[in-house]
């Protein structure tokens, strides 16, 4: 792909330096549908980001946009706070009957403002309510927001840093598997809540994601979710499950803790949710957690109607029949990972793991610098794909649930090249 010098200069002169997925792409985005992106001169890329995951569905799903116009072209209401709108509450009866009626959860539904980092800060002063004490547990590599309370439960130390003040009351634990299989489960963590002299303040919940996204795509077993879930039960502490990536079908199931069986106190969800793009979170917790009074806890544009629209739309066209689309999922993720056994076999020497579950797969490399480059070997390439990682050492590979099987193997067969030219 021969690209010409795009005009960045109103972004380089007027935007902060903050700026950081367009360092990797250094293009104007102009169109996109589907699971491609075109520039404003015309190159076409294909999307293995999906907007870090908002876009499960794609970008401009017809379905999606059809109903979203509708909506507009008959002066819907467009923001309403958390006042009752027909957007809403036609968005909470088809989640009610969809999602949580179908897997049995009781959960009550709060929309804590547009985005992810929102829910997780809802949730974790809802724990801290709840039970009436400070600390929460959070997992090495984790990943849970940029505003202060999440990030307080992250691990990533760059991000830490940009607080400026001390994070506090959070207490990180180790990941599963962070001792490479050569410590039990939990025995650090349990001696510490058992000890009196540990020093550990008693926990008012622990928040974990199933599979750490930003923190190098690190898949958390079942049966290690059944033994957090049960450790929580035990010692009087909520869990939480942050399903802001990984939730919405990501994995397979629309819950990725579907697959250990378990039945979290909180869940947040976001990204996906609105299915188009449009900020959208939500906290789900268990009834008897409900102790909110009313107004403590709200936000400008926690009644984004038009993301009620399209994750009512969404859910509807992927959700209403059953399990058509976890199985489509977990199908196009067993095609993704045909394909890393043969660059991994291709690649022995370079690559230390390939790591996965649905359709959210990474790529592990010795050298901690070579992610990177394939990333930008990629982009020439005409695929869009980011790194994640405490190093940026994971070629992460996150594309929408609707990419056709040949698409996939068109963005695969272009991977494989870039990792082989950067050799």
């Amino acid at each position: 792909m021969t690209i010409t010098q795009p005009d960045l200069s109103v972004f380089e002169t007027v935007e902060s330096e903050v700026r950081s997925y367009c360092r990797g792409w250094p293009t104007v985005f102009d169109r996109a549908v589907g699971s491609r992106m075109y520039d404003e001169d015309g190159h076409e890329y294909l999307d293995f980001f999906a907007g870090a995951g908002s876009l499960n569905y794609g970008h401009n799903n017809a379905v999606l946009k059809r109903a979203l116009i509708d909506y507009l072209e008959r002066d819907g209401v467009t923001h309403g706070l958390d006042m009752s709108t027909t957007a809403k509450r036609r968005f909470l009866e088809t989640f009610q009957n969809t999602v949580l009626r179908p897997r049995d959860l009781p959960y009550k539904v709060m929309f804590p403002g547009p985005t992810g980092t929102n829910a997780v800060e809802s949730a974790l002063k809802l724990a801290r309510k709840v039970k009436g004490r400070e600390s929460i547990v959070s997992f090495t590599n984790a990943f849970h927001g940029m505003s202060l309370g999440s990030l307080a439960v992250t691990g990533n130390a760059f991000k830490r840093a940009g607080a400026g003040i001390p994070l506090v009351h959070g207490t990180p634990m180790p990941f599963d598997n962070y001792f490479d299989g050569t410590v039990e489960d939990f025995i650090w963590f349990e001696r510490l809540l058992e000890d009196q002299g540990s020093g550990l303040n008693k926990p008012a919940a622990v928040i974990v994601e199933t599979v750490q996204g930003e923190g190098g795509i690190n898949v958390a077993r079942a049966e290690w979710l059944r033994a957090l879930a049960d450790l929580c039960e035990r010692q009087d502490m909520l869990l939480i499950v942050d399903d802001i990536q990984m939730g919405c079908g990501r994995t397979g199931a629309f819950f990725s803790f579907e697959e250990a069986g378990i039945t979290p106190d909180i869940v947040t969800v976001s990204k996906s949710i609105s299915g188009y793009g449009l900020p959208m979170s939500l906290c789900l917790f268990k009834p008897e957690l409900d102790v909110w009074e009313p107004g403590e806890h709200n936000g400008t544009f926690r009644g984004n109607n038009p993301a009620f629209v399209t994750a009512t739309a969404a859910l509807e066209a992927y959700w209403a029949d059953g399990s058509a689309m976890e199985k489509q999922t977990r199908t196009r993720g067993e095609q993704v990972e045909q394909h890393l056994i043969a660059i991994t076999e291709e690649n022995l020497a370079d690559i230390k793991e390939y790591r996965g579950r649905g359709l959210v797969w990474g790529l592990e490399f010795h050298d901690k610098d070579r992610a990177g480059r394939i990333a930008k070997r990629a982009f020439e390439l005409g695929l869009l794909i980011e790194t994640s990682g405490p190093e940026s050492e994971v070629v992460k590979l996150l594309p929408a649930l609707t990419i056709t099987p040949d698409e996939l193997d068109e963005g695969m067969k272009t991977l494989a090249r870039a990792v082989r030219e950067t050799a």
